[in-house]
């Protein structure tokens, strides 16, 4: 028989197994969006994004996101500079147009 550790235990791994198979679904059902969205020609490609964010903020890309904000689709690109200070940059997923730089730190 189990004791209250052991069944607590176990509820904490089912629960946290269920947590992390429904992240992988949501990215999932983000990437697909996000390519089909591309294949429509509705946005830019991520590659041609990256080039557009780093004519911007040179740096190592950390993290992309795609959202929609306002009625539109918005990439939001993590950069880390070469002075270890980490960007968020905000291009317009459809024409690539410039939105926001903000220093996270």
């Amino acid at each position: 028989m189990l004791n209250k550790l052991s069944c607590g235990l176990a509820i904490t791994i089912v629960c946290a197994l269920g947590l992390s198979f429904g992240t992988i679904t949501l990215a999932d059902q983000k990437a697909d969006t996000a390519r089909q969205l591309q294949q429509r020609g509705d946005i830019l490609s991520l590659e041609q994004i990256i080039d557009l964010a780093v004519a911007v903020k040179q740096g190592q890309i950390l993290e992309t996101d795609l959202e929609r904000d306002d009625g539109r689709y918005v990439y939001e690109l993590e950069i880390l500079d070469s002075r270890g200070q980490v960007w968020e940059l905000e291009l317009d997923a459809q024409t690539g147009e410039f939105l926001e730089l903000e220093n996270e730190d």
